[in-house]
């Protein structure tokens, strides 16, 4: 039997996002269509079976939207939720926390990095899943930010990173 690989997933908050919340933009679309068929080569090409999502809003929630929707294509994927710390959510709005409990209720594995809030757990969280993985999907803009300290660690450790630009939908990088 061939080896199985596992992709986790890092990028920019809304925030970061050309779109910003507004999931409806064109731009989100068109990121999100981009999102789907580098995990659909990364699945049937790079027989990655396995994939991490940190849970922030944003690119995480994303990106785990369109697995849990690819496995009706291809159901022997699996979702793994890597959390900060337990109160990750506890400054989101109701309708933000609905979505990141539907999506966490879908997961296969929950991973709870540590139990309280600090400076450290959201770079404890990127660790292990870089850690964990041997291909890292990003949507990064090349600004400074806990996106980029996660592609540095990411290229050190010499995993392969594939980064979609948001703002202007570039892919590079790729599977080695």
């Amino acid at each position: 039997m061939s080896e199985r690989n596992t992709c986790c997933f890092t990028g920019h908050r809304p925030k970061g996002l050309p779109f910003g919340y507004n999931e409806d933009d064109e731009m989100c679309v068109r990121l999100k269509n981009i999102l789907k068929k580098e995990i659909e080569t990364l699945i049937v090409r790079h027989n990655v079976n396995h994939f991490i999502t940190g849970m922030a809003l944003g690119t995480d929630l994303i990106c785990a939207e369109i697995i849990i929707k690819l496995r009706n294509k291809y159901p022997d994927i699996t979702l793994e939720s890597a959390v900060p710390c337990i109160t990750q959510t506890a400054k989101w709005s109701a309708s933000q926390r609905k979505r990141y409990f539907r999506i966490a209720e879908k997961c296969d594995k929950k991973t709870i990095i540590q139990y309280d809030y600090d400076n450290y757990c959201m770079l404890k969280r990127n660790k292990y899943m870089v850690d964990s993985s041997q291909i890292v999907l990003a949507v990064f803009n090349g600004s400074p930010s806990g996106t980029a300290n996660t592609i540095h660690y990411a290229r050190q450790t010499g995993k392969s990173v594939i980064i979609v630009n948001p703002e202007t939908l570039s892919v590079t990088g790729a599977f080695r």
